[in-house]
């Protein structure tokens, strides 16, 4: 296990600082000159020039920019913004919060959601089994941002029972009810992709041979359900599931752009517009760990959830 555990983080290392190469790369070659929207159109000197172009380092040549910028990663200081001017670290702080609640709700949509559908239609064949499939068909083919307009209109607009976008929520428990179509909005798409998995792991442990000799010994149907085809469902489940709520993080920039969601999305989406180096490297490393941290505990929970696995992802002897 330790071992495995070395090997892993050695691997998380290794990836995040190839992708911070790539992320800084991609950024500084991209068309545009970050200079022209520090200087909000104005007419400018270049000595004034040359000194907006030192304060952010944009003279230095690209090797020497990235190791500048990497040391100050691994110190916590991730630059500042030239669209906010403030320091990215505070600023990113202040916007994470509406985004953990929005995930955190989203994922708890996608687990109840997904994993219900998915189990119902594996025990009900027929007329339930091909609605479910319909269904989640349907909700896995529906970009965000269209379940966000539908949302709007219908529940918004029409019935009012949400607000719609916009609004400065008060407490909790008000940003929750604020969330709720946001976090929907967020889910659908994942809770037809889960529930899909959910229905197939199902009707593969349904049909084992230990499941068939539990039934012809009389075990109630429930109880057989419960402990011997959920509980060994669960290991493609929860790796899905684990990978989902990674690509929940990632997909909150529609999301909250359409809601007007004061998140991490939402600013990534501003910073981009703005050409706004030093938040949308911070934004995509960040991104990029929490994508990569989440493979990893999933990886390590699967062996809990299904003893039958190794921690290599193999069928113990």
């Amino acid at each position: 296990m330790t071992r495995y555990l070395a090997g892993r983080l050695l691997g998380l290392v290794t990836v995040l600082l190839v992708t911070s190469v790539l992320v800084f790369s991609a950024v500084h070659l991209a068309p545009g000159d970050p200079v022209s929207f520090l200087l909000h159109g104005r007419p400018a000197t270049p000595e004034a020039v040359a000194a907006l172009r030192s304060q952010y380092h944009l003279d230095d040549p690209l090797p020497v920019q990235y190791t500048k910028w990497l040391g100050g990663v691994l110190h916590g200081d991730f630059g500042r913004s030239a669209q906010f001017h403030q320091d990215v670290g505070p600023l990113i702080g202040s916007r994470l919060p509406g985004t953990a609640v929005l995930v955190g709700y989203a994922a708890l949509l996608v687990a109840v959601l997904g994993v219900s559908a998915g189990v119902l239609a594996a025990l009900r064949p027929g007329a339930v089994d091909r609605t479910v499939l319909l269904g989640t068909g349907v909700a896995t083919a529906t970009p965000s941002f269209v379940s966000a307009i539908a949302l709007v209109s219908l529940f918004s607009v029409q019935l009012g029972w949400f607000p719609g976008p916009g609004g400065t929520p008060e407490g909790f428990g008000d940003r929750v009810y604020h969330l709720t179509l946001p976090a929907f909005a967020l889910a659908i798409t994942f809770a037809g992709m889960l529930a899909r998995v959910t229905r197939s792991a199902m009707l593969d442990e349904m049909g084992r041979e230990h499941v068939e000799v539990a039934r012809a010994r009389g075990v109630a149907g429930a109880s057989v359900v419960r402990r011997h085809v959920l509980r060994n469902a669960l290991g493609p489940i929860v790796t899905v599931g684990g990978t989902m709520l990674a690509g929940l993080l990632i997909s909150t920039s529609i999301v909250e752009t359409a809601f007007n969601v004061s998140g991490i999305g939402s600013l990534l989406v501003q910073s981009v517009t703005a050409k706004d180096f030093a938040v949308v490297q911070a934004i995509t490393l960040l991104s990029v760990t929490a994508f990569v941290v989440v493979n990893l505990v999933v990886d390590l929970l699967v062996p809990l959830v299904d003893p039958r696995l190794s921690v290599h992802g193999e069928a113990s002897r």
